[in-house]
C-alpha cells in the first residue's frame, strides 16, 4: 500500500515537472516571438511620417525626402537572404559613412543621420538589416548576425567604389550594438571610425532589461525564462544571447571610437555605455547628452550632436 502511494506521489510530482517545464517553455516561445519576430511591436512608440517645422530635424528629415537615392541589393552573409540598402552618393567622394538602423527601423528611418553624414563630405550606404524593412530574413538578429552581413556590405562597398575608400561605420540603438560588434571583426584597412549611439551591453542585457522595466518582471521567473528565450533564440537564430555581447567584441577593436548615450535613456539604460566605453582598446571618446532620452540625443541636441561626430571624424579620416 505504502509502495503504491508513493509512486502515486512520483506519478504526481513529475506530471507536476512537466506541467511547469512546459508552462516555462511556452512562455519562453512567447517572449522569443515578441523580441525576436519581426511585427508590429506594442512597447514601441509609433512614429509620424509627417514631418513638422516644428522638428528640430525638419531640414535634414526634408533633404533626405527630396534626396534621390541608389538602390543597392547585397546576399546575406550567410547567403539566405537577399538584403536591401539605400545609397547617397557625394559628388567624388571617398568617404563613406555605413548607417545601421535601430530595432524595427528601417533605412527611411535614418534620413536625418544620411543628411548628417552628406553634410559632412560622406556618401552613406544604409542598408536595411535582415527582417527589418524590405530586407529578406525570419528573425531580429540584435547585431549579431547581423555584424556579419555589415562586414559584407563594407566589401560591396569597396567592390562597386574602388579601394582608395575611408569608412566610418556609425549605428543607432540596436544598430550601434551591430556597429560595436562588428569592431571585433578582421576588417578591412579602409574602415577607419566607429560611431555608436546608444547601443546595448549584449543581447541578453538587454532583454533582461526589457523584460524587468516593460514587464515588470522580477528576477523570478525573469530567471529562468530568458535563458528558455535565449535557447529558443540558439535554435532558431543560431546564437545564445550571451554571447552576443558588445563588450567582449569590443576587447577585440583597436579602431577610434565615439561613444554617444541620452543621460535619460531608459529603453537602453544610460549606465550600459560605461562598460563599452571601458572595453574598446582604441582611440576613445563619450558624450553623454543631457536630459536625452532613447536615441533622440540628435533631436535634442542637434548642433551639439553635429560638431561631436564632426570633431571625432576629423582626428582620423581626412
Amino acid at each position: 500500500m505504502k509502495k503504491l502511494k508513493h509512486k502515486k506521489l512520483w506519478v504526481a510530482l513529475i506530471v507536476i515537472i512537466l506541467l511547469v517545464c512546459l508552462l516555462f517553455t511556452g512562455a519562453g516561445y512567447y517572449f522569443f516571438t515578441v523580441a525576436c519576430v519581426p511585427g508590429e511591436k506594442s512597447f514601441l512608440s509609433s512614429s509620424s511620417k509627417v514631418i513638422k517645422k516644428s522638428d528640430p530635424l525638419y531640414h535634414e528629415k526634408i533633404w533626405f525626402k527630396k534626396t534621390a537615392k541608389e538602390k543597392w541589393y547585397m546576399t546575406s552573409a550567410d547567403g539566405k537572404y537577399k538584403l536591401d540598402a539605400n545609397y547617397i552618393p557625394h559628388k567624388n567622394s571617398s568617404k563613406t559613412a555605413i548607417v545601421l538602423p535601430g530595432y524595427m527601423d528601417t533605412k527611411e528611418d535614418m534620413g536625418e543621420y544620411d543628411a548628417l553624414f552628406h553634410e559632412l563630405g560622406y556618401n552613406t550606404l544604409t542598408p536595411d538589416p535582415r527582417a527589418q524593412g524590405k530586407s529578406e530574413g525570419n528573425y531580429i538578429g540584435y547585431g549579431w548576425p547581423e555584424k556579419d552581413d555589415v562586414k559584407k556590405w563594407i566589401n560591396y562597398l569597396l567592390q562597386k567604389t574602388g579601394k582608395q575608400q575611408q569608412i566610418v561605420v556609425y549605428g543607432l540603438s540596436m544598430g550601434a550594438a551591430t556597429a560595436m560588434m562588428t569592431s571585433g571583426l578582421k576588417l578591412p584597412q579602409q574602415v577607419k571610425v566607429f560611431v555608436e549611439d546608444c547601443g546595448y551591453t549584449s543581447v541578453k542585457d538587454e532583454i533582461e532589461h526589457e523584460a524587468g522595466v516593460l514587464y515588470n518582471m522580477p528576477a523570478f521567473p525573469r530567471f529562468p525564462l530568458v535563458e528558455i528565450l535565449s535557447g529558443i533564440n540558439r535554435l532558431k537564430v543560431g546564437y545564445f544571447m550571451g554571447n552576443a555581447s558588445s563588450v567582449n567584441q569590443l576587447h577585440k577593436n583597436h579602431r577610434p571610437m565615439l561613444f554617444i548615450h541620452g543621460s535619460r535613456d531608459n529603453f537602453v539604460p544610460t549606465r550600459m555605455v560605461y562598460p563599452n566605453y571601458k572595453a574598446t582598446k582604441g582611440p576613445k571618446e563619450i558624450w553623454v547628452a543631457p536630459k536625452a532620452k532613447h536615441a533622440k540625443s540628435f533631436s535634442k541636441h542637434p548642433k551639439e550632436y553635429k560638431k561631436r561626430v564632426a570633431t571625432f571624424l576629423a582626428k582620423y579620416i581626412k
